[in-house]
């Protein structure tokens, strides 16, 4: 897997000041397969937004930031929340490919979200960042173990950069990702090898 050095250093942000984290937070982006973790309301989703403005360049209100890619190449920036942008609820955009309208008629939602790692995200450019929230919803134990199969692959073969906010214990307990656990304030290296020192990019 890819390994480089790339850190979020948040100054200011009103969800994070009102739960109490302390400013600035570092937020190590490093590891190529990254999870957040955390009981609802800790902030996953808002650290993935936060991360996705400032990937973009984007200038948010009361959102103050600094990001140092040291180097790091980053391609295409996707933001993928699987409430807000699942294809089911938007039938009206596939009109003209009349496939995918049926798929989406008559599959799950299980299926659909499936359908979209299986398919729509490998054709995405190589060296794109991937930003998930809860990627995991409505899928089966076992999907949510494919799901993390495939997620591996784009990081080793499209070398895409991927963080997903997730309650999934098949995403959160892989050896292969970089878990930020946002209940203990903590980035966690579950991995072994030169990805750095459990403990050592805490988030203070």
């Amino acid at each position: 897997m890819l390994v480089s050095t790339m850190y979020l250093k948040i100054l200011s942000h009103p969800v994070f000041m009102n739960l109490n984290f302390h400013m600035p937070m570092v937020v190590d982006l490093s590891h190529p397969l990254i999870m957040l973790e955390g009981e609802n309301g800790s902030g996953k989703s808002t650290l993935l937004y936060s991360i996705y403005y400032a990937l973009k360049g984007e200038t948010v209100d009361n959102y103050a930031y600094r990001l140092d890619q040291r180097g790091t190449q980053l391609g295409k920036v996707m933001l993928f929340d699987a409430e807000q942008h699942n294809p089911r609820n938007n039938p009206s955009l596939f009109e003209d490919d009349a496939a995918m309208h049926e798929f989406l008629m008559t599959a799950s939602h299980g299926q659909v979200m499936l359908s979209l790692f299986r398919e729509t995200f490998p054709q995405l450019p190589d060296g794109t960042v991937l930003l998930l929230d809860e990627p995991e919803m409505a899928l089966s134990q076992a999907n949510q173990r494919r799901v993390l199969k495939m997620l591996k692959e784009l990081v080793d073969t499209k070398h895409f950069r991927i963080v997903a906010a997730t309650h999934s214990p098949h995403l959160l307990n892989a050896p292969q990702t970089y878990v930020i656990n946002l209940d203990r304030h903590v980035n966690r290296n579950v991995t072994t090898g030169p990805l750095g020192m459990e403990g050592a990019s805490t988030i203070h």
